[in-house]
């Protein structure tokens, strides 16, 4: 069965001070999901707004991936398919 699909990401990345906060969305056209993320520079740090910026998007896409496998674990288990804590959280599909 071949499939293709396309999704968009937005990220949005907001400094306030000595912090930064981003906020990601997937949207897959029928659903959307949103991870977050922060950094704040100690108060000795040089002035780098790109490194905030950087460590909270990094954070924010993490989160997001976590939401987006825990969300395909949901799809599998409502398949049938019953979790099984030895073994990957993915269930066979392979990485």
């Amino acid at each position: 069965m071949s499939h293709t699909a396309e999704w968009k990401v937005r990220l949005q990345l907001v400094e306030d001070g000595d912090r930064t906060e981003a906020r990601v969305v997937l949207d897959t056209g029928t659903t959307s999901l949103t991870g977050t993320g922060a950094a704040r520079r100690a108060p000795g740090d040089e002035d780098a707004p790109e490194i905030g910026d950087e460590f909270a998007a990094g954070r924010a896409l993490r989160d997001l991936g976590s939401r987006l496998l825990h969300t395909a674990e949901q799809d599998v288990e409502a398949r049938g398919a019953a979790p099984d804590p030895r073994t990957s959280p993915v269930y066979g599909w392979s990485m």
